[in-house]
C-alpha cells in the first residue's frame, strides 16, 4: 500500500518534473527566438557597415549555429541532465563523429577558406564545381547557386575550393570574341571595313582597349576573321548577339559571301580493257 507520504513524494517529483519541462521548452523556444533576433541585428549592423555580402551571410549563418548550440546546452541542463558530464562524453565521442562527419568538416573548411580568398561574392557569374550560375548565397557547408534557366543549384564547399573557379563577374570589362568567315574569292580590304564599320557602329563598344580585327585563319571553306571588342561586363551577352546579327545583316548587304563547308570532288574516267 502507499502511505500519503510516497504519494506526496510522487507528487512533488511529477510537479518538479512538469515544471522543469515546462521551462525546458520556454528556455528552449526563446532561446531560439532570441538567437534569431540577435543573428537578424548582427546582420544588419553589418549591412549598415557595408560588410560584403557574401562575408555577411557566412558570419549570420555561423552566429545563428553557435547560438541555438548554447540554446541547447541550457535547455538540456534545465532538464536535470549535467551539461559537463554531456559535454565530456561528447568530447570522448568526438573522434568518431569526426570521422563520420569528415564531408561536412571539408565542407565547412572549405566554407571559411572561400571566405577569407573571396573568389568570388553574392551576384557573381561563376563556373566552378561543375555548374555554373550566379551565387545567391554562402551558407556554412554549401553555395547555392542559380542557374540561368532559374533553377536552384546546393554545391558543397569542399567541391568548388577543390576545382577549378571561372568568375565572369569579377571585372569591369570583358572581351567578345567572334569568328566571321567570307569567300577566297571576297575582297579581304572590304570586309575588314565592313566588320570595323559594324563594331564602330555599336556604341556599347569600349575605345579602350581597341577592338582587333584582322585575319586569323585560311580555313578549308573559307578565310576566317576575327573580331575581338572589349565592353562592360554587364554588355558581354547583349552586344555579343547585336553583333552576330548585325554581321549577317551587312554581309549580305555588301555581297559578302558567308561560305558553307565544302568539298572537290573529283570524277576520273577509266577505258574499259
Amino acid at each position: 500500500m502507499e502511505t500519503p507520504e510516497d504519494i506526496g513524494a510522487i507528487s512533488a517529483l511529477v510537479t518538479d518534473l512538469g515544471l522543469r519541462l515546462l521551462v525546458a521548452v520556454v528556455i528552449f523556444f526563446v532561446g531560439r527566438w532570441a538567437a534569431q533576433m540577435i543573428t537578424k541585428l548582427v546582420r544588419r549592423f553589418m549591412a549598415k557597415a557595408d560588410i560584403e555580402d557574401t562575408l555577411e551571410q557566412f558570419l549570420g549563418n555561423l552566429l545563428y549555429a553557435l547560438l541555438l548550440t548554447f540554446v541547447i546546452i541550457a535547455t538540456i541542463n534545465q532538464l536535470g541532465v549535467q551539461t559537463t558530464s554531456l559535454i565530456a562524453v561528447l568530447g570522448a565521442a568526438g573522434l568518431a563523429v569526426g570521422l563520420a562527419l569528415q564531408g561536412s568538416l571539408s565542407n565547412f573548411a572549405a566554407g571559411v577558406l572561400l571566405v577569407a580568398f573571396r573568389p568570388y561574392k553574392v551576384g557573381d557569374f561563376i563556373d566552378g564545381g561543375g555548374v555554373s550560375g550566379t551565387v545567391h548565397e554562402m551558407q556554412i557547408f554549401t553555395t547555392v547557386l542559380r542557374s540561368p534557366d532559374n533553377k536552384t543549384v546546393i554545391v558543397p564547399n569542399s567541391q568548388m575550393m577543390n576545382g577549378h573557379i571561372v568568375n565572369y563577374s569579377a571585372n569591369d570589362t570583358r572581351r567578345i570574341d567572334l569568328v566571321a568567315g567570307c569567300g577566297y574569292s571576297d575582297d579581304l580590304d572590304k570586309v575588314r571595313s565592313v566588320l570595323e564599320k559594324i563594331v564602330a557602329d555599336e556604341k556599347r563598344v569600349l575605345d579602350d582597349p581597341e577592338p582587333t580585327i584582322g585575319v586569323s585563319e585560311l580555313g578549308d571553306s573559307s578565310v576566317n576573321f576575327v573580331v575581338r571588342p572589349w565592353v562592360n561586363t554587364s554588355d558581354y551577352w547583349p552586344v555579343y548577339l547585336a553583333l552576330t546579327e548585325q554581321i549577317k545583316k551587312r554581309f549580305d548587304k555588301e555581297g559578302i559571301s558567308i561560305p558553307f563547308p565544302q568539298r572537290d570532288v573529283h570524277l576520273y574516267k577509266h577505258d574499259a580493257d
